[in-house]
């Protein structure tokens, strides 16, 4: 970083946003194999909360690789510098008093940690989207795990690249066995127990089925 550059404070903060929205800002990592459900679950999570009027913003990885990091492929460096960017700009989101919601495969404990390291204290929560391989291979919505097996998709986590599963995540979500409404739920009671949802929330009414991504 060039010495001549210098963090400039303005009078509107963190503090003062949050207390806008009544709602405590922090980022939700939702980590997990594709197809695992983290889409899914993060979506339904912000139609939730959007709904009981609080203010979010949702990050999808295949979004993201649409502009913000259109520039990069799939080789551990470029998944490395695609978190990076991710996790900056949902800093500068969370700065802005959002809850902001994040949902990316981020297989490298290092490099979520890298995201937990330049947010504030207690506003990361990683969220493991735990659901057998063998079920996302069944769902396999997009194809992708046929196309890793025929070789036509290189360094595919899961296939023939590592996923390394939250050791100690804020929530851990068995999503091959919880539906979409019960993960959902399981988020709200832990945001609430944690102090984000400061005017409370209702929770989904359980139906039967389970998560996609």
């Amino acid at each position: 970083m060039a010495d001549n550059i210098v963090w400039h404070s303005h009078p509107v903060d963190q503090a003062t946003r949050a207390d806008q929205k009544s709602q405590h800002p922090l980022l939700i990592w939702f980590t997990g194999l594709s197809a695992s459900g983290k889409s899914t679950i993060a979506g339904a999570l912000e139609q939730v909360l959007t709904a009981q009027g609080y203010h979010t913003y949702l990050l999808d990885g295949d979004n993201v690789r649409h502009g913000l990091c259109k520039d990069l492929g799939f080789s551990d460096q470029d998944r490395k510098e695609n978190i990076r960017r991710v996790g900056e700009v949902a800093r500068l989101m969370v700065d802005g008093g959002l809850i902001v919601l994040a949902a990316f495969i981020s297989p490298f404990r290092a490099d979520r940690q890298i995201v937990r390291d330049i947010l504030p204290a207690g506003q990361f929560v990683e969220v493991f989207i735990d659901t057998d391989i063998n079920v996302c291979r069944k769902r396999d919505p997009k194809g992708l795990y046929a196309k890793a097996d025929r070789g036509e998709i290189k360094q595919f986590t899961g296939i023939d690249s590592p996923y390394e599963p939250p050791e100690t995540p804020e929530v851990h979500v068995a999503a091959d066995r919880l539906s979409v409404a019960e993960s959902v739920n399981q988020l709200l009671a832990y945001l609430h127990h944690a102090g984000a949802l400061r005017a409370g929330y209702v929770p989904l009414a359980v139906e039967e089925g389970g998560p996609e991504d």
